[in-house]
Parts: structure tokens; C-alpha cells; sequence
């Protein structure tokens, strides 16, 4: 009896001790601000899609939504010159800042650009699309470095102040060449980070569908577009069931672990 008891006892112990280096083992996570990613855009990005919440959710990270249909990078630079796109609040805590306003435009156009963001009229017209993701670039990067002097701020009195982490986006699919071709212009002059999605999505324009010997696009969309007479998928279908949005949410997901701080996670006991 006591032999049992002995090598039940020798047994938990060898449990127990090869079970302590798993629960003491530092873990880390995504841990910037804690405020959420924040999405501003347009009907692809809207919420009735899902691609940014999904994408979100599986990488632990709160989703603010900001997108409205028939909205262009002209209300996202008129919002935040209203001080409506954001609160001061959410500057201070929020993890990134994604623009996935995707029209088919010239967004890198220099001969459009003002040195300083403080140098452009309000508001701003939806046809100049270059100046407008360049005053949203340059106001955000401003304001994040602003919080340095900000009291009460945990950027006060820092050298960079916030970080800041602006992420942008392609169409989701390869057609739209002008804005696809500048935002990756725009994206490496300020060496920011990019959800490549007309990469990835899974076709190009470039080779119709072996069967149906059309664009690709069509089979995932729920209306057209023709583009040099061309027609396309426009408007990708929507809900978490929709492969498009999951894989989109994928792409999108891939750039957020790659782009946001990994920092150790605070355990309970500290």
C-alpha cells in the first residue's frame, strides 16, 4: 500500500513539475494602445462587408469601423478636419489607423501636394485625391507626435511621441491600375505598410476564367463594372460566409501581425 501510494505520489510530483516551465512561460501579444484599429473608407470597407472585423477579431484587436458608402479620401481629410473621424480619446489609445478608399484616382500626384498639412483650404473636393491622402498622412503623423506635449498623455515628454501606425490598402482585386499603382507609390514614399489584397486575392485580370472565359471577379461579385471595356467584378458579395471577405480578412489580418507591436503580455501577478 504504501509502495502504491509512494509512486502515486513520485508521479504527480514529475506531473507537476514538468507542467510549472508551461505556465510560467512569458507569453506575448499585439499590445499597443488598446483603443482598436480604426478603418476609414468607403463601400468596401463598410461594415456589411466584414473582411476588417473578421480580420480584427482574429488577431485579437478591437475593430472601429469608421467606412460609410459613397464616401471618398475627401470626407475622411474633412472628418478629421472637423475633429469627427476620431476622438481625442481614440488618438490617444488607438492601434492603427487603416484608409482603404479606393477609387480609381491618382492618389500620389506630387504636383497636387503642400509642404505642411496646415497649408491645404478646407474642405477638401472630392477630386483632388492625391492632396487629400496627403493631408490625412501628414495631419495624423502630427498629431500622434503632438501627444509629446500633451500632459497627462503616457507619450508626454517622449522623444517621438506616438508611434504612429498607418496602414494602407489596394482594391481588392487587380483591375483598378491607377489607384492600385500610386497607393503602392504613395505607400513607399512614407514607408508605410500595405494589405496588398489585389495580390493575394487569389486571380488577376490578366487571366480569365478557363471555364466561363471571363474576369474572375464576376463569380465573387454582386454587380459589374467595365473598365476600358472590360467588365469586372465590382462590389465584392458580403457577410462572414462570403470567401472573398474571409479571404480578405485574411490578407488583412497577415498585415496586421506583421506591422503592430509585439510586446511581452503583463501576467496577472505584475
Amino acid at each position: 500500500m504504501k509502495s502504491s501510494l509512494s509512486l502515486v505520489s513520485l508521479l504527480s510530483l514529475a506531473l507537476a513539475l514538468l507542467a510549472a516551465p508551461l505556465r510560467a512561460a512569458p507569453s506575448t501579444a499585439h499590445a499597443t494602445g488598446g483603443g482598436g484599429v480604426l478603418l476609414t473608407g468607403a463601400s468596401f470597407a463598410s461594415k456589411e462587408n466584414t473582411w476588417f472585423e473578421m480580420g480584427c477579431r482574429s488577431v485579437g484587436v478591437t475593430a472601429i469601423n469608421r467606412a460609410i458608402g459613397g464616401e471618398a479620401i475627401a470626407n475622411t481629410a474633412n472628418r478629421m478636419d472637423k475633429g469627427t473621424l476620431y476622438s481625442p480619446e481614440e488618438l490617444e489609445t488607438m492601434d492603427a489607423l487603416v484608409i482603404m478608399q479606393v477609387h480609381d484616382k491618382d492618389v500620389f500626384d506630387p504636383s497636387q501636394l503642400k509642404d505642411a498639412w496646415t497649408d491645404y483650404e478646407t474642405p477638401f473636393k472630392k477630386t483632388n485625391y492625391a492632396a487629400a491622402y496627403d493631408y490625412v498622412i501628414k495631419r495624423y503623423i502630427a498629431e500622434c507626435y503632438a501627444l509629446r506635449e500633451k500632459p497627462g498623455s503616457r507619450f508626454y515628454q517622449t522623444q517621438s511621441g506616438k508611434p504612429p501606425v498607418i496602414i494602407l490598402c489596394t482594391h481588392w482585386h487587380d483591375a483598378r491600375v491607377t489607384y492600385n499603382t500610386t497607393i503602392r507609390q504613395l505607400a513607399a514614399k512614407w514607408g508605410l505598410p500595405l494589405v496588398e489584397f489585389d495580390k493575394y486575392i487569389g486571380f488577376s485580370k490578366d487571366t480569365p476564367h478557363p471555364v466561363t472565359g471571363k474576369q474572375v471577379s464576376l463569380l465573387y461579385a454582386t454587380d459589374t463594372q467595365t473598365i476600358d471595356g472590360v467588365t469586372y467584378g465590382w462590389h465584392p458579395k458580403r457577410g462572414e460566409d462570403s470567401y472573398v471577405q474571409q479571404r480578405m480578412a485574411a490578407i488583412f489580418a497577415d498585415t496586421l501581425r506583421r506591422v503592430l507591436p509585439v510586446r511581452p503580455a503583463v501576467s496577472a501577478a505584475e
